[in-house]
């Protein structure tokens, strides 16, 4: 008698007690689970429910929702009735995805230190100095200190360990600082000293050597991060709660997890499903080796509530570009001794497309550099057509089944745009590295790779079925994906408003509609749960918001300053402003 079993949510509610009684002393009756979820659905009415289905009723102002968390009905109440006139006065839609997160990593970075907005040594000594007075445990070979957020573009220079050293309270304390987009890490003496004295240089990576010794940048962390002294399963736990909490509080409901290790992936099975579980997680696997094949280590798997997703993989093809380290076809325009690096040979990406794609793995590739995403769209392409050898259908008939994706896309040379668009490889972007790379992207690139190539959105809308995926790429941004809308729709920077004359590269600009496709239908078209998540529809997951006013009522430079009202999941409300 499975259909008796009490849902995931309200499990204290009379009326599922009464429901098994009365069905229990029938004994002959048979009902289906269907009619039962019909039969005690709760009804939410608003004053305006927004749907997101092309349909008549793309606006509402009532949905029925089913014990098993999916929308079971979806209508407008009579003027006059009293569904209509005890309507909440909110302003319903569906709750919002966040296409490409780092979750664990987000929940590590609310319990560590806050680097983001540092502005010099001495700021970055305080801020350390202020955690450790709040955490005495932090510091020792077992506890290091973590933190994320420096730049050098702020700070002046690349930082060393002296610089941490440079105040008698850190000089024998264990530290490890991610740089503002996590592709280098900056350690401390102490950290150093475990490691030999003649370090040699690393393929697809670099040992930053001068000022001084103190950081690691993309395959070179490796060196440092095999000895950091990783979180247990218990804390990993309080730090997916405290991700969680802080995702719901912004309004999402989902997110594509960017890379997380099969170790993890145990965790969350193991959690998926209970009640501190309140994010749908669409997770891609990372091997604990990156850039490897491990397929004996995962198995592909969805969750029936949809709360746990594992069928995809991460691959990168370079790092970032505020460090030098995205792989360019030329040379940097500020530093032309260098053309930055690829973290793994054209080959070998191809080797792990194709064999991850024969496993059955959504294969996803990290790219930033022009360079990195030619690799990429190469790598994907003959991963196709070994999945798809005949000539009957084109290649984009095989990609809308497999749906591979480049993370980041960030600069793409105009050929490999239009092989985007022949093939519908999903880009999956992040609107707010557009608006936070501004201030040095032309210096990185020049004016006429930044005009061509860069921060491409509204030129690949018509990429697919449901165009570009949008994200946050948390916690390197904030994860409120209002601040994404905002920045795709302004392209200016959402936390200072700037620049005010029509923004950056503004021909590149989404409308607010499409912004939001890119924050709902778009990560569930790429997580394969098109019809199912980002839209308010009858047999979707019942995951909505609840908001104060309608968007398309906002002035738009109020987006980057918008607040929730509710967030629900899968019919149960995990937040509340009040």
């Amino acid at each position: 008698m499975d259909w008796l079993r009490l849902p995931r949510f309200g499990r204290d509610r009379a009326w599922l007690y009464s429901s098994a009684i009365i069905v229990g002393l029938a004994g002959l009756i048979k009902v289906r689970n269907g009619a039962i979820d019909y039969v005690y659905s709760e009804t939410h009415c608003y004053r305006s429910v927004r749907t997101h289905t092309a349909v008549e009723d793309a606006y509402v102002n009532c949905f029925s929702v089913s014990p098993r968390g999916k929308f079971t009905k979806v209508f407008t109440a009579d003027a006059g009735s009293d569904l209509a006139r005890n309507a909440d006065p909110g302003y319903a839609m569906p709750g919002l995805w966040d296409g490409h997160g780092h979750l664990l990593q987000y929940g590590e970075f609310l319990n560590s230190v806050d680097l983001f907005g540092s502005t010099s040594m001495g700021d970055v000594r305080t801020r350390v100095l202020d955690y450790i007075a709040g955490h005495p445990e932090a510091g020792s070979e077992r506890e290091w200190v973590r933190g994320t957020g420096w730049d050098q573009m702020a700070l002046g220079r690349m930082p060393t360990a002296n610089d941490l050293a440079a105040d008698s309270k850190l000089n024998h304390l264990y530290i490890m600082l991610d740089r503002v987009d996590v592709h280098c890490i900056w350690v401390s003496q102490a950290v150093l000293n475990l490691l030999p004295e003649s370090l040699p240089d690393v393929p697809g990576g670099e040992i930053i050597r001068d000022p001084g010794m103190g950081v690691f940048c993309d395959n070179a962390m490796d060196v440092v991060m095999a000895l950091w002294p990783k979180p247990d399963p218990k804390k990993k736990q309080s730090f997916l709660k405290s991700a969680m909490g802080k995702l719901n509080e912004v309004g999402l409901v989902g997110i594509h997890d960017a890379g997380s290790t099969p170790e993890n992936h145990h965790l969350f099975k193991e959690l998926a499903g209970g009640d501190d579980w309140t994010v749908r997680v669409y997770t891609m696997v990372e091997c604990n080796e990156r850039n490897t094949f491990c397929p004996d280590e995962v198995e592909r798997y969805i969750s029936p509530d949809g709360f746990l997703s594992i069928q995809s993989v991460k691959l990168f093809a370079d790092g970032a570009l505020g460090s030098w380290g995205s792989a360019m076809i030329d040379p940097y325009t500020d530093r032309p001794d260098t053309s930055g690096s690829l973290l793994v040979n054209a080959s070998e990406l191809t080797y792990q497309a194709i064999a991850w794609a024969e496993q059955g793995f959504q294969v996803n590739i990290h790219a930033i550099g022009d360079l990195a995403n030619r690799n990429a769209v190469d790598s994907l392409t003959a991963a196709l057509r070994h999945l798809c050898p005949g000539k009957e259908e084109p290649l984009s008939a095989c990609q809308s089944r497999h749906r591979f994706r480049i993370e980041h896309a960030q600069i793409i040379h105009p050929a490999d745009q239009e092989r985007l668009h022949a093939i519908g490889i999903i880009p999956s972007i992040q609107p707010t590295h557009a608006t936070s790379d501004m201030a040095y992207a032309e210096l990185r690139l020049g004016p006429i790779r930044t005009a061509t190539e860069a921060y491409r959105m509204h030129s690949l809308l018509d990429v697919g079925p449901a165009g570009p995926v949008l994200g946050s790429d948390f916690p390197v941004e904030p994860p409120n994906p209002f601040q994404g809308i905002y920045a795709a729709v302004a392209r200016r920077n959402p936390h200072t408003g700037l620049p005010a004359d029509g923004g950056w590269y503004a021909k590149e600009a989404l409308t607010l509609d499409q912004a939001l496709q890119g924050f709902t239908e778009a990560p569930a078209y790429a997580g394969f749960w098109d019809g199912v998540a980002g839209i308010i529809s009858p047999g979707a997951f019942a995951d909505w918001i609840v908001l104060d006013r309608p968007l398309e009522e906002l002035d738009v430079d109020k987006l980057r300053t918008l607040k929730v009202r509710e967030t629900w999941v899968g019919g149960r409300k995990v937040y509340s402003r009040s």
